[in-house]
C-alpha cells in the first residue's frame, strides 16, 4: 500500500460547519427564482458559484444573472464559520508530522480570504486551490489533481476529506481515498460513497487511522 503524504481537505462541512446557512439560503434562493427543484441546495452542494449560474439561471438574463451572483456573494461576505468538531487538533497532527495538505474547495477567493483570517488559517495550508483556478468543477477531478501537483505528489498519496457527494466522487476520480464526513449527508447516504465515513474529527485517533 502506498503511503499516505497528504491530506487534502474540502472547506465547507469539513472544516467549517456552513452548510446549515447555505442549505436555508441556497433553497430560498431556488423558491425565489422559481426553479421548481427539489432540495436544490443539496443538489449544488460542492459546486462552483459559476456553475450554478450556468447549469440553473442560464434562462435568466445577464443583468438577472449579475443581480444573482452579487447576492450570492453579499451573502458569503457576512456568514459565520463555525469549526467542525477536532478539525483544528487534527490539522495541528498532520503538521507536527509532516504530513502535506492542501485546501481544495468551490469557494470563491473572497469568501475564502475572509474565512481563513477568521478561523486564524491563514498560511497553514501548503497549498489552496478555489474556484478562480477550476475550469471545470466538481465533480471533475481537476481540483484535486491540481492540488495534487502542486504538491509533487501521486494521487495514491493522498486522502481526501469531503462532505458532498460531488465532493466524493471528486476525490474518488481523482484516484484518492476518500473520507466521507457526515456533518451535512447522513452517514448512510455516505457509505458505500467514500472509503469510510466520520461524523466529525472529534475521535482523533480514530482519524489518524485514516491516513496510515
Amino acid at each position: 500500500m502506498t503511503k499516505i503524504t497528504t491530506v487534502l481537505f474540502d472547506f465547507d462541512g469539513v472544516i467549517a460547519d456552513t452548510e446549515p446557512q447555505y442549505d436555508i439560503y441556497i433553497d430560498a434562493l431556488g423558491e425565489r427564482y422559481n426553479l421548481g427543484i427539489k432540495n436544490f441546495a443539496l443538489q449544488v452542494k460542492g459546486t462552483t458559484s459559476p456553475d450554478i449560474l450556468k447549469k440553473y439561471f442560464s434562462h435568466f438574463s445577464e443583468e438577472e444573472q449579475a443581480k444573482i451572483a452579487k447576492e450570492l456573494g453579499d451573502f458569503e461576505l457576512q456568514m459565520d464559520f463555525p469549526l467542525v468538531s477536532g478539525v483544528i487538533d487534527f490539522i495541528n497532527y498532520l503538521k507536527d508530522n509532516n504530513y502535506k495538505i492542501g485546501l481544495v474547495t468551490s469557494s470563491q477567493d473572497f469568501k475564502m480570504k475572509r474565512a481563513l483570517d477568521i478561523l486564524g488559517l491563514t498560511d497553514t495550508f501548503d497549498t489552496e486551490v478555489t474556484a478562480v483556478r477550476i475550469t471545470e468543477g466538481k465533480p471533475n477531478p481537476m481540483c484535486y489533481l491540481l492540488a495534487a501537483k502542486d504538491l509533487d505528489v501521486s494521487p495514491s498519496e493522498c486522502v481526501v476529506f469531503e462532505d458532498s457527494f460531488h465532493g466524493i466522487r471528486a476525490g474518488k476520480d481523482a484516484g484518492m481515498r476518500v473520507v466521507g464526513v457526515s456533518t451535512t449527508i447522513p452517514a448512510e447516504e455516505l457509505e458505500g460513497k467514500a472509503d469510510c465515513v466520520i461524523p466529525d474529527f472529534s475521535d482523533l485517533q480514530k482519524v489518524i487511522s485514516y491516513i496510515q
